[in-house]
């Protein structure tokens, strides 16, 4: 069975500077492609996103390119440092922008086109914040569509208070860090060949439907 698993890197970095995230998200993808998972990864920074809710915000907006991408792919994965204690801005930035995706569910059953794809977190940096940003981010995914499975996240943050990041403190070597990428990237996989296997069957619009006149 063939997957595809996208990373959206949301580091304030542009490209070609060195980002802990991008480094994180790479050993991630080695994980992935044990299991013949294909992966990319995208540094939204360097694209032209504009700000909104919408799913296309005009001229000059590039988040259209990237959310195609997103369409293809069978797992989409999060990565943001963290930033006076929570997701980067660029994170909160994409997550508003998935908002649009609720405005495109199709005409066989009003699904979403994130219905059967499956969502993961990544998140590093030197300071507290990590489950705060995963908490947020991981209620986004599901609102937008995607499914979370178990463990379905990873974090490094090193020792309490400011300090070395992921590739200087070798965070790659951190045990715990480690194990929950294996979760992740193991139960993700799983999730997405079963969802390949058996969609969810949701009529989203007979629903709605229903909900309309219970609350009548």
């Amino acid at each position: 069975m063939e997957l595809k698993a996208l990373f959206l890197n949301c580091t304030l970095k542009k490209s070609p500077e060195t980002s802990n995230t991008e480094a994180f998200i790479k050993n991630a993808e080695k994980i992935f492609k044990e299991l013949d998972v294909e992966t990319e990864s995208i540094r939204v920074v360097d694209h032209q996103v504009s700000f909104g809710n919408t799913s296309d915000e005009g001229d000059g907006d590039e988040w259209p390119e990237i959310l195609k991408k997103v369409k293809a792919a069978d797992m989409l994965i999060i990565a943001t440092p963290i930033w006076r204690g929570d997701r980067s801005s660029v994170a909160k930035m994409i997550n508003e922008r998935f908002d649009g995706i609720m405005e495109e569910g199709n005409d066989k059953n009003g699904q979403y086109p994130t219905y059967n794809k499956v969502g993961g977190i990544m998140v590093d940096g030197n300071e507290d914040g990590a489950k705060k940003a995963i908490s947020s981010i991981a209620f986004d995914l599901s609102e937008h569509g995607f499914s979370i499975p178990v463990n379905a996240f990873c974090y490094y943050v090193g020792k309490a208070g400011p300090g070395p990041s992921y590739i200087e403190a070798e965070g790659d070597k951190h045990e715990f860090t480690n194990n929950m990428m294996l979760l992740m990237v193991h139960n993700m996989v799983h999730l997405a060949k079963t969802l390949k296997e058996s969609p969810y069957p949701t009529q989203v619009n007979k629903l709605e439907e229903r909900a309309g006149k219970m609350s009548e």
